[in-house]
């Protein structure tokens, strides 16, 4: 594996931006160990790619530092683009800069220009913890004929309720009302519009630590989803807010995925 970090500048923001990049290496030795000759290969189209997202006190260095990510990535042939999108809540923001545009349509295209990732919709997907699950089921909701899966480790469920929380953040990401019910920050909303449309379905796996601070919001949007007729997948157990939970669960995401190497 190749880890990367890569500077660039951004259209969308209008101001230079980073992201770290967990490459899979495809050399001959690699191919040996798998077993497959090069005769057998099919034509490479790209590296199945998982877009991972940060929570919100930190930036894109913060899963290479605090899990092991990288290895559990090696063993699957899995790319991992990690964005930094600050205290943005992956939003719009009323009074700053247009994250959402940014990770939702730029980071997509930049990352896929610089790298050889695959463009194929099964072959992308989108995970996240507290803030980066909220973004990371906005991402897989919003744009389902992007994303084959998405989850969410201890996501922020419900932005509306944790408004009072973040009182400073929340008006300069949502301004002083938001964020609203019924709008494109709400995950309840989202994902019972996209139940009742023709578009396509991601896979959706959600988890939370029985010690979270959060699991009252990841059961209510559990409730909520459930019914819905999503390819999901709840799991809890014991665990705080924190990155030994993290570590954990980001391995379970990736055995979820199922990808093969």
């Amino acid at each position: 594996m190749a880890l990367i970090d890569c500077k660039f500048f951004s259209e969308t923001l209008g101001m230079c931006s980073s992201l770290r990049v967990i490459l899979p290496e495809t050399t001959e030795r690699r191919i040996g160990e798998l077993g497959v000759s090069r005769a057998a290969q099919p034509q490479f189209r790209g590296h199945p790619t998982l877009f991972l997202l940060h929570g919100l006190s930190d930036d894109e260095s913060i899963w290479t530092r605090a899990t092991n990510v990288e290895r559990y990535a090696a063993a699957l042939g899995l790319a991992v683009v990690m964005p930094n999108v600050h205290r943005s809540f992956y939003s719009n923001m009323a009074h700053g800069y247009r994250y959402w545009d940014f990770v939702s349509r730029e980071l997509l295209e930049k990352a896929r220009a610089f790298f050889p990732l695959s463009h194929a919709r099964e072959d992308n997907f989108v995970a996240g913890l507290s803030m980066g699950g909220h973004g990371a089921f906005k991402l897989a909701l919003s744009l389902p004929e992007t994303f084959a899966a998405g989850a969410s480790l201890s996501g922020v469920a419900d932005a509306a309720a944790f408004r009072e929380a973040r009182a400073v953040d929340f008006r300069l990401i949502f301004g002083d009302g938001g964020p609203e019910r019924g709008s494109e920050h709400d995950l309840f909303h989202l994902a019972s519009t996209l139940a009742a449309s023709a578009r396509p379905k991601p896979r959706l796996f959600q988890c939370c630590g029985t010690e979270d601070f959060l699991l009252a919001q990841n059961h209510a949007l559990r409730a909520h989803l459930e019914p819905l007729g999503f390819d999901y997948l709840y799991e809890e157990g014991p665990g705080l807010h924190d990155w030994a939970y993290w570590d954990k669960m980001i391995a379970r995401t990736l055995s979820w995925l199922a990808i093969a190497p």
